[in-house]
């Protein structure tokens, strides 16, 4: 199993963030996915993260993510990965500057049945404001 988790587990993170590809999400999560980090609340798990996805490549439109460790055990798998993009429109408050960014990110997702069922990830907020310029809260 955990080599098919980790199959399931690349293809939420390269496929459906690096081709926008929404339907990726309905293959991989499962109805009642749980995000544990939603970034909208009053949305459920499988369209908030559609939604986000949607947000994210309007801002970052040529997003590539790249899977530097994964790792499975039981029915959970680990992931740090690098997303590599242009700032080309509005995210967070903060207009397009053209700049491109390296951005980390770790994710801890629950598996079964074949679907992802819940998730915990994170990515450096911090790293990805320094390279698009901004100092300070106030900037955004």
């Amino acid at each position: 199993m955990s080599e098919e988790s980790k199959a399931v587990t690349r293809r939420l993170i390269e496929e459906l963030f690096n081709t926008g590809n929404q339907e990726i999400a309905d293959e991989v999560l499962a109805t009642d996915y749980v995000d544990h980090s939603p970034s909208h609340p009053d949305l459920s798990g499988p369209e908030n993260l559609k939604r986000a996805v949607g947000e994210w490549r309007v801002a970052f439109p040529d997003t590539h993510n790249v899977i530097e460790d994964i790792v499975a055990e039981g029915d959970k798998v680990a992931v740090r990965w690098t997303t590599h993009a242009t700032h080309l429109g509005e995210f967070m408050g903060i207009a397009a500057t053209g700049k491109r960014i390296a951005v980390t990110s770790f994710g801890i997702f629950r598996l079964s049945g074949g679907k992802i069922v819940e998730s915990w990830d994170t990515f450096n907020v911090v790293e990805m404001m320094q390279q698009l310029g901004v100092t300070s809260l106030s900037d955004m």
